[in-house]
């Protein structure tokens, strides 16, 4: 019983890997060891050996292992602190993307802020202000103030029906690219934040997340693409449509001469 008590106190005390754990299962050896042995008086001299032997593995073997098993940790941590990882240039890269950001973070900021603003007449102001906010939750008004701006569709007694189709679709265009333009707009300025957040954790990135920051990039830049695509979609919509309407005036112009000639040779053969 005791050869195994001693096997057993042994594995233990080698799987130890603090000194703490070291001393609690030496105090708990000893107090199983005084709970195994026999309340004899003759035994208490080969209880006292059993703790002297059991104390010297502790002060020998397990001692002798656990400084192993320590300085192995420590040459494991110089070498991801001087080679794979180096501490000092860490802190130095962390230093410069810190002082980066915050060399040029509120130059670039200021850019975006910069107060474009032109128009003098009230009903232009509310124009050009909902074309400004970046928000899309206000479209309505945004039409409102477009048609308060440019007028609404000629009436039918005010205009042909050609005129009056040519005039809607124009203000439909035109109303389509405003709104694809402040939906850019809200969508670049949370691209912005996005790209902040970006600056503020590469300052502070654990070594070895370099790649999930890049591809948390990529994906970001990704993004502003699509929304450069978008745009410049808008735009061939907008110049479509401008030569569908210069082509409608030349048919309106060539069925106008067309008519005035006929009513031209209507005259001439009168008598």
């Amino acid at each position: 019983m005791t050869l195994v008590f001693f096997v057993l106190f042994s594995w233990f005390m080698v799987k130890a890997k603090t000194r703490r754990q070291v001393m609690a299962l030496a105090l708990g050896g000893t107090t199983a060891a005084l709970l195994i042995a026999p309340p004899r008086a003759e035994a208490q001299g080969s209880l006292v050996g059993a703790i002297q032997a059991m104390l010297n593995v502790i002060n020998g073997v397990v001692h002798t292992a656990l400084n192993s098993i320590h300085s192995a940790r420590t040459a494991i941590n110089n070498l991801h602190q001087s080679v794979a990882w180096p501490t000092q240039l860490i802190n130095q890269a962390r230093a410069q993307v810190t002082q980066t950001v915050s060399q040029y973070r509120n130059l670039m900021q200021g850019i975006f802020i910069v107060n474009l603003s032109s128009a003098t007449l009230p009903v232009t102001q509310k124009l050009e202000h909902v074309i400004r906010d970046q928000q899309t939750s206000d479209f309505g008004t945004l039409t409102a103030d477009y048609t308060g701006t440019y007028g609404p569709v000629p009436a039918a007694t005010a205009a042909s029906g050609p005129d009056r189709a040519m005039t809607d679709v124009d203000d439909a265009l035109a109303l389509d690219n405003l709104k694809t333009l402040k939906e850019t707009d809200e969508a670049g300025g949370l691209i912005l934040q996005a790209a902040d957040q970006l600056e503020d954790g590469s300052g502070q990135a654990a070594p070895g997340s370099a790649p999930f920051l890049t591809a948390t990039a990529v994906v970001a830049s990704i993004q502003s693409q699509a929304l450069t695509q978008k745009m410049l979609a808008a735009e061939l919509r907008q110049e479509a449509a401008r030569l569908a309407h210069e082509n409608a005036l030349r048919k309106h112009a060539a069925t106008s001469t067309s008519q005035l000639g006929s009513q031209i040779v209507n005259l001439l053969q009168r008598k």
